[in-house]
């Protein structure tokens, strides 16, 4: 799917990030970026339906599993116009962007990994989850703690500096409480991507997930 020229791509699009370059290298995006997250979101789909069936593989150009490669200038001190990683995420039926749980595949030159839970969930989204480790902190522990997960997995992403309003500084669970990320990551190669096994890869440590992922769904009351 992915291929050594892909990585090339991505080296070559933060030197050149504007659009006459990219249109006149969209021959090459589409051959080395897009057709091939294509290939890998389509062979993903059997896999996610074996363990969370109710998150979706969908291989569109866009709008689907895909994100897409332009960025969101209006509000960014960074005016270049395209992104310079590959994002593909699996997300919830339910799920309306980024920020619900998902399943996630993060390719760039400097770094590649795949990652599953939320990422900046919304206000209302983090405080049931916070609430549901609150009230279920064996639950909670049990998921985090699992061995399939930790050994692949570490929980990233930012935290408060104190315990959010309404919950005690002595929970046993307070470090948890301050997290503003539920997201565990797990690093990947740039063999490993371009090699032939990156589905079987994939699907492997997004099922090691299960345990933490039906928990933040529980939390929101939807089905893994």
């Amino acid at each position: 799917m992915f291929s050594p020229a892909t990585f090339n791509f991505l080296d070559a699009l933060p030197r050149s990030n504007n659009r006459q370059w990219f249109e006149d290298n969209k021959a090459e995006y589409e051959t080395l970026i897009r057709q091939p997250a294509l290939e890998f979101i389509t062979a993903m789909a059997p896999h996610l339906a074996k363990f969370a069936p109710n998150f979706r593989a969908e291989p569109k150009k866009v709008g689907g599993s895909l994100m897409r490669i332009y960025r969101d200038t209006r509000f960014s001190h960074n005016k270049t116009p395209y992104k310079t990683n590959i994002g593909i995420q699996f997300r919830h039926t339910l799920g309306k962007d980024i920020h619900a749980p998902g399943f996630y595949l993060h390719i760039a030159p400097e770094e590649c990994f795949v990652g599953a839970g939320c990422w900046h969930p919304e206000p209302d989204a983090l405080a049931q989850i916070r609430q549901h480790v609150a009230e279920y902190p064996e639950q909670w522990f049990a998921a985090r703690d699992n061995r399939k997960f930790a050994s692949h997995f570490t929980l990233e992403g930012d935290s408060l500096t104190r315990p959010p309003k309404g919950y005690a500084a002595d929970h046993p669970a307070i470090a948890d409480l301050k997290r503003k990320d539920f997201i565990g990551l797990s690093p990947l190669s740039k063999k490993e991507v371009i090699g032939n096994d990156l589905v079987k890869i994939a699907s492997t440590r997004f099922s090691a997930t299960v345990p933490l992922m039906k928990f933040l769904c529980d939390s929101m009351n939807v089905k893994l």
